[in-house]
C-alpha cells in the first residue's frame, strides 16, 4: 500500500512540473502588453560575465505598452541595448541617457494567430508530459503485481491515478484557454 502511494505521489510531481513548465513557457510568450518576463532570457555582459538584466538594472513597466530598464551603472547602457537587439525579444531598444525604454507594438492578427499557434504547440507538449508520468506509473502498478500487489490495488491505484491526470489535463487547458483569451483579445 505504500510503494502506492509512492508511485501515486511520483505520478502528481511529474504532472505538477509539466504544468508549472507551461506555465513558465507560456510567460514568456508576448501578448501584446508589458511583462518584464519577456526579458528573462537575455543575457548581458557585466564584468566578464554573463548575467541576466535584471542583475544590473531595474525592470519595471511604466504603462501597459513600455517597459522600462534603469541601469544602476551607467557604463551598463551599451551591452544592455546590445543585448536586447542581439536577443529574440524583437524590440529596439530607445535611449535617453538616463533609461532604455522598449515600446511593445501592438500585435498583428496574423501575429496573434502565430503566438496562439504557439500556445497551444506548449500546452500540447504538457499534456504528452502529463500522459507519459500516467503511462510510466501504470507499467510500474502492473509490474508491482508480480511483486505481490493485489489487483484490486492495482485497479483503484489506476483510477486515482486517472482522476489526477484528468484534474492536470484541465489545469493545462485552463492555462491555455487564459493566454490564448489574453492574446486575441485586442
Amino acid at each position: 500500500m505504500a510503494e502506492v502511494k509512492e508511485l501515486l505521489g511520483i505520478a502528481e510531481e511529474k504532472m505538477e512540473e509539466a504544468v508549472m513548465y507551461l506555465e513558465e513557457a507560456l510567460d514568456h510568450i508576448r501578448a501584446g502588453k508589458a511583462n518584464v518576463k519577456i526579458l528573462d532570457g537575455v543575457r548581458v555582459e557585466s564584468y566578464g560575465s554573463m548575467v541576466p538584466i535584471n542583475n544590473v538594472a531595474s525592470v519595471t513597466t511604466p504603462d501597459a505598452r513600455t517597459i522600462a530598464i534603469k541601469p544602476w551603472d551607467k557604463n551598463m547602457f551599451r551591452p544592455i541595448e546590445k543585448a536586447i537587439l542581439d536577443s529574440s525579444v524583437g524590440i529596439t531598444p530607445e535611449n535617453n541617457g538616463e533609461i532604455i525604454r522598449l515600446g511593445i507594438p501592438p500585435l498583428t492578427e496574423e501575429r496573434r494567430k502565430q503566438l496562439a499557434k504557439q500556445c497551444k504547440a506548449e500546452a500540447e507538449q504538457a499534456k504528452v508530459s502529463v500522459r507519459n508520468a500516467r503511462r510510466d506509473i501504470i507499467d510500474k502498478l502492473k509490474k508491482s503485481i508480480k511483486d505481490g500487489l493485489s489487483e484490486d490495488l492495482e485497479k483503484d491505484a489506476e483510477a486515482d491515478l486517472q482522476k489526477m491526470h484528468d484534474r492536470f489535463i484541465k489545469k493545462v487547458d485552463d492555462l491555455y484557454a487564459a493566454k490564448e483569451k489574453e492574446i486575441m483579445t485586442v
